[in-house]
C-alpha cells in the first residue's frame, strides 16, 4: 500500500524532468513516533534502532523498485531545532498553547482550518489519530510537542523534556528544505486529514503568508480483493515479497494502468495481467534490437509506409504528453505506448515480407521513442551502480547536508 504512493511520486519526478523542469525531491524520515516507541518496548530495542532497521528496509525495496533516489532525505530526529523554533513562534502569535509541558496547535485560532478536506470545523470531532484530552480547549487541537514519559526519546524545550508531534516535523522539514510556497506534496488520500491539514494551519499561521503548497497530490488505496490493504485486516503483502515472484517493471506497470488517484485492486491475477503486457513491450523491443543487428543501416530513402509511420511517431510522443499533461494521467499515456508497440511490431512484420530501403532507420527510431516514453515510467531502466550507491547513501548523508 505504501509502495504505491513512492512508485506513483517517481513517475511524477521523471515526467517532470522530461519536460524539462529542475526538481528538487526531498522525502523525510519520520524516525521518532508513538508507533515506533511502542514497537522498540515490545521488541527490547532502542527506537532508534526500530527507525533504522527499517531504513534500510525502505531503502532495499526503494533499490529493487527502482526507485530514483530523493535529492534529500532528512531525518525528524536531525531536524528538532527547526520544529521548536516554529513551537515558540506559534505559541507566541497566540497559535498555539501549553499545557503540562505538551503544547497544541488551537485550530479555532486559524480561519482556514479545514479548506484542504473540505470539512467545517463545528462538524468535526475527535476520531482517529486524534488524541481525546479534556485539556485541550478543542477537541480537534493537535499536539505539537509532547511531554516525554519514562524510557521515550526526549529532547530538552521551552516547555519541558518531550519531542515533537508527527504534523510539526513535516512542516518543519518541508519549510527548512524547500520554503513556503512550494509547488507539490504529496501522499496517500489518507493523510489529506488530519495531517496535511494540520501541515496547511501551523505553516501558514508560522509564516503569516499562503500558500503553505500549491498542489497537493493523493493517491488512492490499493485493495485486496475490494478491501483496503491494512495492518488492522491483516492483508498486507510486503514488496519484497512480490518481487521473488514478479519482475519491478510488471509492479509499476500495475500501478500505473490506474489513474493515481484512484483505488487499485492488488492481487495475483493483476499482477499475472501486468506482467503479460510487461512481456509485450519487452518482447517488442527485443524484435526491434534484433532486427537492427540483423539488417545494419541502409539508404534513408522512404517509403508512403515510413512517411505515415513517422507522422505517428510525433502523434503517439503528443498523446502521450497530452495524458501525462492532464493531472498524470499514467493510464491514457500507457495506452499510447502500447498502441506504439502494435505499430512497430505491425511495421516488423512489413519488413520481413517486404524490406524497404529505410527500414533500419525507422526501427532505429520507432525503438529510440518506445524507450523514452517507457524510461519516463521508470520502465527498463534500471539504476546505475551510482544510482543504487546514491540511494543507500542518502539517508546516512542527511545530518552532513544539514
Amino acid at each position: 500500500g505504501n509502495g504505491r504512493a513512492y512508485l506513483v511520486f517517481d513517475v511524477i519526478r521523471r515526467y517532470l524532468s522530461f519536460k524539462g523542469y529542475e526538481v528538487l525531491y526531498v522525502q523525510n524520515f519520520t524516525d521518532v513516533d508513538d508507533k515506533i516507541i511502542n514497537r522498540a518496548r515490545e521488541e527490547g530495542k532502542t527506537p532508534e534502532e526500530i527507525a533504522r532497521y527499517y531504513e534500510e528496509a525502505f531503502l532495499e525495496d526503494m533499490r529493487a523498485l527502482d526507485v530514483i533516489p530523493p535529492d534529500i532525505t532528512p531525518r525528524a530526529t536531525e531536524t528538532i531545532p527547526r520544529m521548536l523554533d516554529m513551537i515558540q513562534a506559534l505559541v507566541d502569535k497566540g497559535y498555539a498553547y501549553a499545557v503540562d509541558g505538551d503544547v497544541y496547535f488551537r485550530v479555532e485560532s486559524f480561519d482556514g482550518y479545514g479548506k484542504l478536506s473540505g470539512r467545517a470545523l463545528e462538524e468535526m470531532r475527535a476520531g482517529e489519530r486524534v488524541e481525546v484530552d479534556e485539556r485541550k480547549k478543542h477537541p480537534m487541537d493537535f499536539a505539537l510537542w509532547k511531554a516525554s514519559k519514562p524510557g521515550e526519546p526526549s529532547w530538552e524545550s521551552p516547555w519541558g523534556k518531550g519531542r515533537p508531534g508527527w504534523h510539526i516535523e513535516c512542516s518543519a522539514m518541508s519549510l527548512h528544505f524547500l520554503g513556503m510556497g512550494f509547488d507539490i506534496h504529496g501522499g496517500g488520500q489518507d493523510l489529506v486529514f488530519p495531517h496535511h491539514e494540520n501541515e496547511i494551519a501551523q505553516s501558514e499561521a508560522y509564516a503569516g503568508t499562503q500558500p503553505f503548497v500549491r498542489y497537493w497530490l493523493h493517491n488512492g488505496f490499493v485493495n485486496i480483493q475490494e478491501e483496503k490493504m491494512s495492518k488492522s485486516l491483516g492483508n498486507i503483502i510486503l514488496v519484497r515479497d512480490i518481487l521473488k515472484k514478479y519482475p519491478a517493471d510488471a509492479v509499476r506497470l500495475l500501478a500505473l494502468q490506474t489513474h493515481y488517484r484512484s483505488p487499485i485492486d492488488f492481487g495475483p491475477d493483476a499482477l499475472d495481467e501486468a506482467r503479460r503486457a510487461h512481456e509485450r513491450l519487452e518482447n517488442c523491443l527485443f524484435a526491434l534490437g534484433e532486427f537492427l543487428d540483423r539488417e545494419g543501416i541502409t539508404a534513408p530513402a522512404r517509403s508512403e509506409r515510413e512517411v505515415e509511420l513517422t507522422g505517428f511517431l510525433l502523434e503517439v510522443e503528443r498523446r502521450f504528453e497530452e495524458a501525462m499533461d492532464d493531472d498524470f494521467n499514467t493510464a491514457r499515456a500507457l495506452g499510447a505506448v502500447f498502441e506504439l508497440a502494435r505499430e512497430l511490431n505491425t511495421y516488423l512484420d512489413e519488413q520481413a515480407l517486404f524490406a524497404t530501403p529505410a527500414g533500419t532507420i525507422m526501427a532505429g527510431q520507432g525503438r529510440d521513442v518506445l524507450l523514452k516514453l517507457c524510461r519516463v515510467f521508470g520502465l527498463f531502466s534500471p539504476l546505475d551502480e551510482a544510482g543504487v550507491r546514491a540511494y543507500g547513501l542518502a539517508a546516512a548523508e542527511g545530518e552532513a547536508r544539514e
